[in-house]
């Protein structure tokens, strides 16, 4: 998908899920020196406040801590909730916690799987519909999900998860395109983050070349989204192997993630 009939201003107060490390955390930062207000939701109450105190000392915004557990239901609705308030409207909705995962298909355990579910694809969808229907009311806002470049290509349960989150995003997209509710479905490539080692995955096979500047990456995203733009890709060699991967030859795309699946284990 392209671009939406007219630019997008980043403003108003931003939720950010995933917001005391790696790409939230990055959002945060880039957001709080526009002068946006900033709500950040994560696990971790205690570096979650220390995060949100840095951010106010730093850039003189407001910074809300939201602590919540997005694989529980019950945290869900209390940050959708949060979504659904006039009181202090948000205007911007990061949908980027995520985790990672590199667990078996063919398993006995299927536990991890359900978690990373409700994490990457209920609670983006559950938050999607809270932030959209507030937004619609109030005829403006935007929504940003996090997809991934992999999920493009079959590279188990993570890249099938992203791959839905594409799917949604674009959806979610179309039905509020009228609203004036903006959507971008954002399209990370490989980035240093806390992620790959908390979910144990090797990353060594991973050619030099496509790693990307992570800073780079969420101003490129914002830039995007401020464009209008339904879908940002950031740096040419993603959108090139976006490209390929969604219209290359199968067998070639398959053979590829094979490789890496492999040298990931």
């Amino acid at each position: 998908m392209g671009k939406s009939p007219s630019a997008t201003a980043l403003a108003g107060r931003a939720l950010i899920t995933g917001g005391t490390s790696g790409i939230g955390l990055e959002f945060a930062r880039q957001l709080a020196s526009r002068g946006n207000p900033l709500v950040l939701v994560a696990r971790d109450g205690e570096r979650l406040e220390r995060t949100c105190e840095q951010l106010r000392w730093r850039y003189g915004v407001e910074a809300e801590p939201l602590a919540a557990d997005l694989t529980a239901e019950e945290d869900r609705l209390r940050v959708a909730d949060r979504l659904r308030d006039e009181a202090k409207p948000v205007g911007i909705l990061v949908n980027n916690a995520g985790m990672g995962l590199h667990h078996p298909l063919v398993t006995d355990d299927v536990a991890p799987h359900r978690t990373a579910m409700d994490l990457m694809a209920w609670c983006v969808l559950e938050l999607g519909a809270a932030a959209g229907l507030a937004m619609a009311k109030r005829g403006e806002g935007i929504i940003i999900n996090t997809a991934s470049v992999s999920g493009l290509v079959p590279m188990g349960a993570y890249s099938a998860l992203k791959a839905w989150v594409r799917v949604y995003s674009d959806s979610l997209y179309l039905q509020l395109s009228d609203s004036g509710v903006h959507v971008t479905t954002f399209m990370p490539g490989w980035v240093r983050t806390e992620h790959h080692a908390r979910a144990g995955i090797s990353t060594s096979n991973i050619p030099d070349f496509l790693w990307l500047d992570l800073e780079k990456l969420v101003s490129t995203c914002l830039a995007d989204t401020a464009k209008g733009k339904v879908r940002s890709t950031p740096s040419l060699r993603y959108k090139i192997i976006s490209f390929a991967a969604e219209h290359g030859p199968k067998a070639a795309v398959r053979a590829v993630a094979k490789k890496i699946n492999r040298g990931r284990s």
